[in-house]
């Protein structure tokens, strides 16, 4: 019954435009009115309600330290599920993409330059776009205790181990009504660069979003050592309790 309407008054519509040209009369145009379907107000969200901050990601780590403490987890679990974490929150890389794919010699390689940035390989990446991302001291002391004796084509994270676990406990988040998952990492590391003034070229650049118009693809590249710059004065001074 609906299709019939529907098509009734598609048909009535193309009936008053070719009596419109052929007689000039707008007469025939305003009965389009009478014939527009109503349009449905759409609820507009304006800003996420899912909230991740410092100290909800502090909160993570604790459950980790809290974990090993009770020996549900052992001292190397501790170590791989502590890394992405801090990992996460201070790069913004994508969960699935990007830091489920990284591997051990990719950290070996940023760990042994001067001012240590990852190059992320354009396969790595959701949108395809090789960039760096610059490690703050914190997820260096993170990371080292995992480089030592693995090969280099192994995968940096035990991210699916990970995920798995981060389910099972259901971690609240303090200002919202959700759990924490591993997708938020990347949340606060934006959310958390409003706070601090993150420099919103490098930001882009670290996280790749925002970045596929003429001035990023055409103009734009930036070196590593001035990636791991920018980043390190507004990231430099935050510092994760565990």
């Amino acid at each position: 019954m609906r299709l019939c309407k529907r098509k009734s008054a598609q048909f009535l519509e193309g009936v008053l435009e070719v009596s419109h040209q052929d007689h000039l009369r707008h007469s025939y145009v305003a009965f389009e009115l009478f014939l527009e379907k109503p349009k449905r107000l759409k609820e507009r969200k304006l800003i996420t309600n899912r909230i991740v901050t410092k100290e909800d990601i502090e909160n993570v780590l604790t459950v980790i330290r809290q974990a090993k403490h009770n020996n549900e987890i052992g001292h190397n679990q501790s170590l791989q599920f502590t890394a992405p974490v801090l990992f996460g929150a201070y790069t913004g890389q994508r969960s699935y993409s990007t830091i489920k794919r990284l591997t051990v010699g990719q950290f070996k390689e940023a760990l042994s330059n001067e001012k240590p940035v990852l190059h992320v390989q354009s396969d790595q990446d959701k949108i395809r776009m090789a960039h760096y991302c610059s490690l703050h001291p914190q997820v260096i002391e993170a990371i080292l205790p995992l480089v030592d004796g693995r090969v280099n084509d192994e995968p940096m994270f035990t991210h699916l181990v990970f995920e798995r676990w981060v389910k099972l406990k259901k971690i609240q988040l303090s200002r919202s009504n959700f759990y924490f998952t591993l997708g938020d990492l990347r949340k606060f590391s934006e959310q958390w660069g409003d706070v601090i003034g993150w420099n919103e070229s490098n930001r882009a650049y670290i996280l790749t979003h925002g970045v596929r118009g003429v001035e990023w693809t055409h103009y734009r590249h930036p070196l590593p050592e001035f990636v791991y710059d920018v980043y390190m004065k507004n990231w430099n001074d935050v510092c994760f309790v565990r």
